[in-house]
């Protein structure tokens, strides 16, 4: 058979059933990516003679003798395709991961088509972006900057991979090809919790091309926790790589490793499992009362009640509620629920392990290497020396790659058998085993004077942890600051991380403060509406002021630092962008109006320890290189740290090679989040491009026989008094005398910033259909010092486009026993082109930050306010109060219906 792929020509004959995703990957086209293979999400997309087509639902046997194009071949990084350019010029990614397919359905498009742009980009998905970026690229409007030597901070440069990702050539995790590479493919348990009785590999070690079938007696039998954390004590050590003991559906059982995916899969198949089944129990209220089914039963130090589930307890008050719900005027009380929500980045999970020169390697899509590498140390009782754990490019995170959960199965395989593994997740395993976002059931109470002087705020947060406490302990703690953002001198706080036998619960963007923010401001919300007061109104009333504590658990000292009002800013800007876009009339009789707002509060560094440390050296070619381990997963880390760089040594970003995410070529980094890949790691670059400046600079003075005060950094050169001398020069005198023009310097979480932000929209809803549609939305954000707008503005579009997800589309169905009903991007929604709305962004900057240039990263927090404003407004337009998300129109619409309910919970 004969196949054109971008105008090559092959004789290639594909596997029977083969699809054309595949097929073409196996010519080397690796821009045509896997992010569903149900022809969902359209990272496939490639052309048929000029049309484009999923190629994960088109068999490969119908492209014989026809024209396939990939994104490779529709322009190269020097000669661009017209909507190349546009993509890289808007930009119109971030992680990347979706951007080939993009293109490649957006560069068909008609004018007319351009006209409708919800139905023509119905069949392509995009988790980072919230869209409006890709629109503008279509529509060839560019935001890219250059930038001027020593001036980068503060303009939108374009990210140093730019080109690499428009042209499909940014190398992801699973683009790559190893000779003798086996593949792994694992056996989930059917039931919510059993103990295996007997495993039969008979008949799966009889498939051909199977070589290894691996249970809970093949592996070792350490326990360790799968959450990415500097330290490891604060998550449980209750996992095993196999267990004996199943606590969720969902949950790898087996292992199988053979030639093929194919022949794994059938492998899979072949494994017969006897399973002696326990009763199971899903809600964490059941999971703490006495007589329920218990999880975990060994002797674990961390867990605070294992016999009622009970992972960590926190409990604190200051000063005393009850008395302060005694003085108030008015008291509201109510409990709201926030669902499991998945990250669905379009990357799936995957890693490829291999030995060379008897040290183990692992290509792997995380968030942090490093942590990583030391979890696969501590499990296979391996040196340090002995272990090199990289990232490439990563298809999108969102804190669900704070995990080791494919890393160790790869690299066990590659230690037993000494030959490459890979394993790659599927779109239903990552809706069914990788650690989505935790349900949380949060009860608030808040008492207040007539004035709106808070006088209590009572807090009780029961959060489903899941089978295991990976990030169980970090969540509800992180969830304080949902309570620390309103001064009030009586505050009580109590918050339970509760074991169930449902999917282990995770990192997700917000980390814990998603879920309490949208309960204390739909509270803050209905109080005001009891007051008779307007809700930014209230808030401004009671917010905390620079030199004020931040108390919420307890009135301890702590390292978070603020001297600037950003957090009024923000929502005085909100409030002047709403009234200068009024609401006005609905859009017909049965169209409900109303308006909605919330706001949050960010510690730009996690509590607990977080280190990075970062190399600049100059090279022989006169071009910097700063090394740091921090990865790029759309979060634009790798533009900010460039663009730091490039600030300090008085250069472009054009002069900057960065290298990243490696743990044989960068120091320690704890990892990319909690916005701490700008914060700490951003602190890192920029104190060692200072260190290598002066060092520069010393070196210069004394090579040209000038005083150090006269020298400075001039993009290639040093300017020595009257004389240019070129870094080139430098760098090979120096080179000559063996010496190494380098510098390196750690940074640390500590102290931390404040970030704020604060939403409002404009709604209206069908009192009929129960439909909502956003009319008007705005977004503030507390920045500090902006390194890249365009950056800033993409990552809060697409942070509020997620935040629309979690609260109007996406739902987590799980059935009586414990089992995902949707696992499927179709049928889970997040949200497409048409949901999402274009947000006005407002940046508010400061001045107030302990970040690099007196940045704040602000990734993390964007998706914290939406939810709550989108209840609010909908209270507003409705006068019904929903407690329970997401707000789906059956529920809006069976409340419409019930005029004597006020409160859906």
């Amino acid at each position: 058979m004969t196949y054109t792929v971008n105008g090559n020509t092959f004789d290639e004959e594909p596997r029977p059933g083969q699809c054309l995703r595949t097929f073409v990957r196996s010519l080397g086209c690796h821009g045509v990516k896997k992010g569903c293979d149900a022809g969902d999400c359209g990272a496939c997309t490639v052309w048929l003679d000029g049309v484009p087509v999923h190629s994960c639902i088109t068999p490969a046997f119908r492209a014989e003798g026809r024209e396939v194009t990939t994104i490779e071949g529709l322009g190269t990084p020097d000669d661009l395709h017209p909507l190349q350019r546009q993509f890289r010029d808007a930009p119109g990614f971030q992680c990347g991961f979706c951007t080939a397919g993009m293109i490649m359905t957006a560069a068909t498009f008609t004018d007319e088509q351009k006209q409708d742009l919800p139905r023509a980009l119905k069949g392509n998905l995009c988790r980072c972006t919230g869209y409006r970026a890709i629109e503008d690229a279509i529509n060839g409007v560019a935001a890219i900057e250059e930038a001027r030597p020593g001036q980068a901070v503060g303009t939108s440069v374009g990210a140093p991979a730019a080109t690499d990702v428009v042209t499909g050539r940014a190398e992801f995790t699973m683009d790559t090809e190893m000779e003798g590479m086996l593949h792994l493919k694992v056996v989930h348990s059917p039931h919510a919790h059993a103990r295996i009785v007997s495993i039969d590999k008979t008949a799966a070690l009889a498939v051909p091309g199977v070589h290894r079938v691996y249970t809970w007696e093949d592996v070792p039998r350490k326990r360790y926790s799968t959450a990415i954390h500097t330290d490891h004590l604060v998550d449980p050590d209750d996992t095993y790589i196999l267990d004996n003991v199943v606590r969720f559906a969902g949950q790898r059982v087996v292992a199988v490793l053979a030639d093929t995916v194919g022949a794994a899969e059938e492998g899979c198949r072949k494994v017969v499992v006897e399973y002696d089944v326990l009763p199971a129990v899903f809600d964490p209220e059941e999971a703490m009362a006495d007589g329920a089914p218990q999880l975990h039963t060994y002797d674990d130090p961390f867990a605070h009640d294992k016999d009622h589930n009970i992972l960590l307890e926190l409990q604190g008050e200051i000063g005393d509620v009850e008395a302060g719900f005694a003085e108030a005027d008015v008291i509201h009380e109510g409990t709201y629920f926030s669902p499991r929500v998945q990250h669905a980045h379009l990357e799936t999970h995957g890693s490829i392990a291999w030995m060379e020169e008897g040290r183990l390697h692992v290509r792997t899509s995380s968030q942090s290497p490093w942590v990583c590498k030391g979890k696969l140390e501590h499990l296979f009782h391996l040196r340090p020396d002995q272990v090199r754990v990289f990232c490439k490019r990563v298809g999108g995170g969102f804190g669900g790659k704070q995990e080791v959960i494919s890393e160790d199965l790869v690299a066990l395989a590659t230690l037993d058998t000494g030959r490459p593994t890979c394993w790659e997740y599927t779109r239903e395993e990552e809706f069914t085993t990788a650690s989505p976002r935790h349900p949380m059931k949060i009860t608030v109470k808040l008492g207040a004077h007539a004035d709106g002087t808070l006088t209590a705020i009572q807090f009780r947060n029961v959060s489903n942890t899941g089978a295991y406490g990976n990030h169980g302990g970090e969540t509800v703690f992180a969830g304080a600051s949902a309570v620390a953002i309103y001064r009030c001198r009586n505050k009580k706080f109590d918050a339970y991380a509760v074991y169930t036998n449902t999917v282990p619960s995770g990192a997700l963007r917000g980390y814990g403060m998603t879920q309490p923010v949208f309960a204390v401001e739909s509270a803050m919300h209905e109080l005001a509406v009891a007051l008779g007061m307007d809700p930014l109104e209230l808030r401004r009333r009671n917010i905390v002021r620079p030199g004020e504590p931040l108390l919420s658990i307890h009135d301890e000292a702590d390292d978070v630092e603020f001297t600037e009002d950003g957090l009024a800013a923000c929502i005085d800007r909100v409030d002047a962008a709403l009234r200068s876009h009024p609401n006005g009339q609905a859009l017909g009789e049965d169209w409900l109006i109303g308006t909605g707002t919330a706001t949050s509060m960010h510690e730009t560094a996690p509590p607990t320890e977080h280190i990075s440390v970062g190399l600049a050296t100059l090279g022989a070619d006169g071009i910097y290189e700063i090394a740091v381990g921090t990865v790029e997963f759309g979060e634009g880390t790798s533009t900010a740290h460039v663009q730091i760089a490039a600030a300090q040594l008085g250069t472009t970003p054009a002069r900057i090679r960065l290298v990243q995410s490696d743990t044989d070529r960068t120091g320690f980094d704890t990892g990319a989040f909690a916005s701490a890949g700008l914060f700490v790691a951003g602190n890192a670059v920029q104190r060692t491009s200072i260190a290598l400046r002066e060092r520069i600079l010393r070196f210069a003075a004394a090579h040209a026989g000038v005083d150090l005060t006269s020298c400075v950094m001039d993009d290639d050169a040093v300017r020595c008094g009257d004389a240019r001398v070129l870094l080139t020069e430098l760098a090979a005198v120096a080179a000559d005398r063996g010496i190494r023009l380098t510098e390196s310097r750690k940074a640390y979480g500590s102290p931390r910033s404040l970030a704020y932000n604060t939403h409002g929209f404009h709604v209206a809803v069908h009192r009929v259909t129960g439909e909502i549609r956003i009319r008007y939305s705005v977004h503030a954000t507390d920045a500090g010092v902006v390194i890249n707008p365009a950056q800033v503005r993409g990552q809060i579009e697409g942070g509020v486009t997620q935040g629309l997800g979690f609260v109007l589309t996406e739902h987590h169905l799980v059935d009586e026993n414990g089992v995902m009903r949707n696992p499927t991007l179709r049928n889970y929604r997040i949200p497409t082109y048409a949901d999402a709305p274009r947000t006005e962004v407002i940046l508010v900057e400061s001045t107030d930050s302990a970040g690099p240039m007196r940045s704040k990263g602000i990734a993390e927090m964007c998706i914290n306010p939406v939810a709550p404003a989108i209840a609010n407004a909908v209270h507003d337009a409705t006068g019904v109060r929903y407690r329970e998300l997401p707000l789906t129109p059956d529920r809006i619409f069976i409340a419409l219906q019930s005029p004597r309910l006020t409160t859906i919970s």
